[in-house]
């Protein structure tokens, strides 16, 4: 019957995979429409039980997924070539990286530029004084009086004060070890999988075509079509999240340039409107849609960054970008296995922060893994792991240092200023702008600083909806149009549904559901480092293990060699 229905159609697709899913997202939006208290309700006491048992489970598997990646680029396996040893890339390392940030980072450099490191430069995560700053927030009448507050908060011997310069560096150390190395393993270890076994073993692009290995041909059967719909449910989930933060973004902005009105139909209203300007760029392809789009974006947002380095404290932002670097690579080994463990009881900052970026992330991983191996054909094992791991965690190390310490550097010679709206009121979308009331040509920056998040959430948006086809069709050539669209146009539902059918505060809806859902991610994520060593032992012959000029020069050797008689 389901073949049937695809056909008329006109959709080319794995029927079982593409409708199953499609069905249960259906329910899931009018389950949060008619029954908006309960799903809150789920969602929020899943939420919780996970943070307080399992929050270890997420911090041990990201940091063993990171330790992985390392290991095998660095082994006799990094010169395995993806496509085959004589393959090459398609794309140029420049276009590569630009195309990178189209999987949806830059919504991320966008959103928690700011936010982030103020919100720990006034509430220091290893000084446990959480309880302090909710109350201040309470009871503190203007922000000035708040920011005089944190100073006064008190801590135990060795604890940072918040708003201090040990605050300064526990805020710049904890913003890149969310961002940096960590973030990207999530994203590089399924991208490596899903590129080796759909150029090396020309499996589908298919979550189940990582379990190969283990389960050969039954990826094809039930157990397959069940891993197949759990991702590309989490994936739609993972990316409305995303879209879901921009949005919130780009609704500030527009009340701090043309005073309009924060809330839900607002918000409804510039989902609607850049979920079309997506699926354009979904209809113009990959070449022509995502890649022209995230070229632009890229300029534009580097020619942001370089006017924040300009127009702020520039020689003071130079010397912190190099002393960043230095506290994030000092800070990571401790901070790659600190669980929030000490007092006791815990102070519950973890799961706020740390265990929610980590199953926000993974959800999202099948998205960006089969963009990026989408994109990636050609490239050694080494070359690809290091690059992805390199070229985005070195921008971001200089991006959320310029941002960072500029908003710092802010909040030091006028209290109040940013802590004020950020976390006193915890409008922390809005964080951005009020960073940028402070530099020359306001409106003009901001509003270039809209276009940026609206361009970084179509691309985000687009290049999704081309992944999420992959996933259900498993086929990555031509697929038909409407497809794409219809994901395109799905994703933009279930993220109005998240800001807009729950009781709750939006950002907190968004966070309590991506971190149930990123469970069964991680479990995933485990499989699949055996499933890829595995296959590689098995397919791979030792004389491609050798570097490059070796083999050149041994394929030489048997040139010159005289025939056998």
């Amino acid at each position: 019957m389901l073949e049937r229905l695809q056909r008329a159609l006109g959709l080319k697709t794995n029927p079982a995979i593409f409708f199953t899913s499609a069905a249960l997202v259906f329910v899931f939006v009018v389950c949060s429409v008619v029954f908006t208290d309960a799903v809150d309700a789920a969602f929020g006491a899943a939420s919780d039980a996970i943070k307080t048992n399992l929050g270890w489970f997420y911090i041990l598997g990201v940091t063993s997924f990171l330790v992985f990646l390392l290991w095998i680029a660095l082994s006799r396996f990094g010169h395995v070539r993806l496509g085959g040893k004589d393959a090459r890339p398609e794309y140029g390392n420049v276009t590569w990286f630009g195309m990178l940030f189209a999987a949806g980072i830059g919504t991320i450099l966008m959103f928690w530029g700011v936010a982030e490191p103020i919100n720990h430069f006034a509430n220091p995560p290893l000084s446990g004084v959480d309880e302090q700053v909710a109350s201040l927030s309470e009871s503190a009448g203007s922000a000035e009086a708040f920011a005089e507050g944190l100073r006064e908060i008190p801590v135990q011997a060795g604890d940072a004060v918040p708003l201090s310069e040990d605050a300064a560096n526990q805020a710049i150390g904890f913003t890149l070890y969310h961002f940096g190395f960590h973030t990207w393993a999530i994203f590089t270890l399924p991208a490596l999988a899903f590129a080796y076994f759909a150029y090396r073993r020309g499996l589908p692009f298919r979550v189940s075509s990582i379990f190969h290995p283990i389960l050969g041909e039954r990826i094809n059967g039930p157990i397959g079509k069940v891993i197949d719909v759990t991702a590309v449910i989490g994936t739609l989930f993972g990316v409305a999240v995303s879209i879901g933060l921009g949005t919130l973004q780009i609704n500030s902005g527009l009340n701090g340039l043309f005073g309009i009105e924060i809330g839900k139909p607002t918000q409804i209203a510039i989902i609607a409107i850049v979920t079309t300007i997506a699926t354009i760029s979904v209809v113009l392809g990959l070449d022509k849609g995502i890649k022209w789009l995230s070229n632009i974006n890229i300029w534009m947002a580097v020619g942001l960054l370089v006017f924040i380095l300009l127009a702020g404290s520039t020689v003071f932002l130079l010397r912190g970008v190099i002393e960043s670097a230095g506290t994030y690579l000092s800070a990571l080994i401790p901070l790659s296995f600190w669980n929030d463990t000490l007092p006791a009881e815990g102070w519950g900052w973890q799961g706020n922060w740390t265990v929610f970026y980590w199953a926000w992330t993974i959800t999202w991983a099948p998205f960006v893994g089969i963009f990026v191996a989408r994109i990636s054909k050609g490239r050694s094992i080494r070359e690809f792991v290091l690059g992805v791991l390199g070229a985005p965690v070195a921008f971001s190390v200089v991006w959320f240092s310029v941002f960072g310490l500029s908003a710092i550097n802010i909040e030091w010679h006028d209290p109040g200023s940013l802590v004020g709206p950020v976390v006193q009121e915890g409008d922390t979308a809005s964080a951005l702008f009020s960073f940028l009331e402070n530099f020359p040509a306001t409106e003009f920056v901001m509003a270039m600083s809209v276009l940026i998040v609206v361009i970084f959430f179509t691309t985000s948006s687009d290049s999704a909806s081309l992944v999420v086809d992959m996933l259900t069709s498993g086929n990555a050539l031509n697929p038909p149009t409407r497809q794409r669209v219809f994901w395109a146009v799905l994703e933009g539902v279930v993220a109005a549904t998240l800001i807009a059918a729950t009781g709750q505060e939006a950002l907190q809806a968004l966070e309590e559901v991506i971190t149930v859902l990123g469970l069964p991610f991680f479990l995933v994520a485990f499989l699949t480092m055996y499933c890829l060593v595995r296959a590689l032992r098995e397919d791979v012959a030792d004389e491609e293990l050798l570097p490059r000029r070796t083999r050149r020069m041994l394929a030489k050797r048997r040139e010159k060699a005289p025939a056998p008689d």
